[in-house]
């Protein structure tokens, strides 16, 4: 039984029919390209930091930058998915990504780190508004009732696209080795040096920009089907809806799980060497997709389990498992037995965004898309909380670090008991309540 009533508000609001069984294929194939495109920057962390010689927060400045576009671009890309429709909106930012891995090339040809930081925001921000349209599009292509399950099953394949990323990102830019400048070259040898070992960048961005340019057609080709219904929203909107607790907190849960997550995954590589679990970055990068392949099974598990279990509890259950994963892995486990335990929590991060998303916006009905651009806008968790781990890695060590991901994961712990124990309402409870406003 799940809690509160339906994502898109009642049964008239959701597309079912041909219509659902022809535009879902198709969002589920825009969660997989993202979830792809995101985790490239795990493979590409090991890359830069070497070859620009960075600390461990300077690295993360890949991800800083990354998720920052979350923050800036997610409420002007509600806003515009408010007027011109999911479709339109998707199209245009899948031309967004497109064009931010166009950037890859001049950054590789510069050598120059800001501009790999400049192309990723540029990638990142057009990945925010396709996610701003496409969360809520699957929710509501069917039936309200199924929506935690079918957005689980919706993220399962954006974990095929996580799991299948770091095998590309790896055999493209890792098989050719790492290596850092050696010392006392001169500027003109260090800046060809750089270029040299930026260039591996350079192709696998220009063969990701040529698909999502073809899937950009094909969704501007279907942009007339049947949409759920969407309510034009003003930034008065938004303040408006951080009124419900629920909602509220779900963003939080949503910053403090993508925090996490991108944390440990981002820290992977380094993490497995210093464990002794491997000796290669290339062998390393192959790992970050068991860390997402488990993820990609939890989810396929998940969209099953959501049918009979409580939303609430599955994820506090899965927050707590992998806190606990955490500990062991930064302050208890070494070597092999390290590995396996943080690898493990990506088998129980997999649930985590769609259930925290759907139960977040459970009830808003029309105000879905504002309710989504919030959530999305959450993601920033993403360059902030690796930022911290990066800084506190520097201070006392790449293990320790990992309690920072293991307090997030008891925070949305703490939101999964809430939600479950009925102590934050959704709206659409709040609205069938007597005497009582929507």
């Amino acid at each position: 039984m799940h809690e509160g009533g339906g994502i898109v508000g009642n049964a008239a609001d959701a597309v079912t029919g041909r219509a659902s069984t022809r535009l879902l294929p198709l969002v589920i194939t825009l969660f997989f390209a993202w979830g792809f495109c995101t985790v490239l920057v795990d493979v590409l962390i090991p890359k830069l930091k070497a070859t620009f010689s960075l600390s461990y927060a300077e690295a993360m400045l890949t991800q800083f930058c990354f998720f920052l576009a979350y923050f800036i671009v997610s409420i002007p890309a509600g806003l515009l998915i408010s007027r011109i429709g999911y479709l339109r909106g998707i199209v245009l930012g899948l031309l967004i990504m497109a064009g931010g891995c166009l950037m890859f090339s001049p950054a590789a040809s510069m050598g120059w780190y800001p501009a790999f930081l400049a192309a990723l925001f540029v990638l990142a921000a057009g990945i925010t508004i396709v996610q701003v349209a496409a969360n809520p599009l699957a929710a509501g292509l069917g039936d309200p009732a199924r929506a935690h399950s079918r957005l689980t099953l919706a993220q399962a394949f954006n974990s095929v696209g996580t799991m299948i990323g770091p095998l590309f990102g790896s055999a493209m830019i890792l098989a050719a080795g790492v290596a850092e400048p050696e010392a006392g070259l001169s500027a003109a040898a260090l800046e060809a040096f750089r270029v040299e070992q930026a260039s591996h960048v350079r192709l696998p961005y220009m063969i990701i920009a040529a698909v999502l340019v073809l899937l950009a057609a094909v969704c501007w080709w279907v942009r007339r089907s049947p949409m759920p219904s969407v309510r034009p929203v003003g930034h008065g909107d938004y303040f408006r809806l951080l009124g419900h607790p629920r909602l509220s907190l779900g963003a939080l849960s949503i910053f403090l799980y993508v925090g996490a997550e991108v944390a440990i995954g981002s820290a992977l590589v380094n993490y497995l060497i210093m464990v002794g679990a491997t000796t290669s970055e290339h062998a390393a990068g192959n790992l970050i997709s068991v860390y997402w392949g488990l993820a990609m099974v939890g989810r396929f598990i998940g969209s099953y389990v959501l049918r009979f279990v409580a939303p609430g509890v599955v994820l506090t259950v899965c927050a707590v498992s992998a806190g606990c994963l955490g500990l062991l892995a930064g302050v208890v486990l070494e070597g092999l037995p390290a590995a396996v335990a943080i690898l493990s929590i990506g088998l129980f991060n997999s649930v985590m965004f769609p259930t925290i998303f759907t139960m977040s916006i459970d009830g808003l009905g029309e105000d879905t898309a504002g309710g989504s651009g919030i959530l999305c806008l959450a993601i920033v968790g993403g360059a902030v909380v690796p930022l911290l781990t990066g800084v506190v890695a520097d201070q006392v060590g790449l293990a320790l670090a990992l309690l920072v991901p293991v307090a997030c994961y008891a925070c949305i712990a703490g939101y999964g008991l809430l939600v479950r124990m009925g102590w934050l309402e959704s709206r659409g409870k709040q609205a069938a309540a007597p005497g009582q406003v929507p």
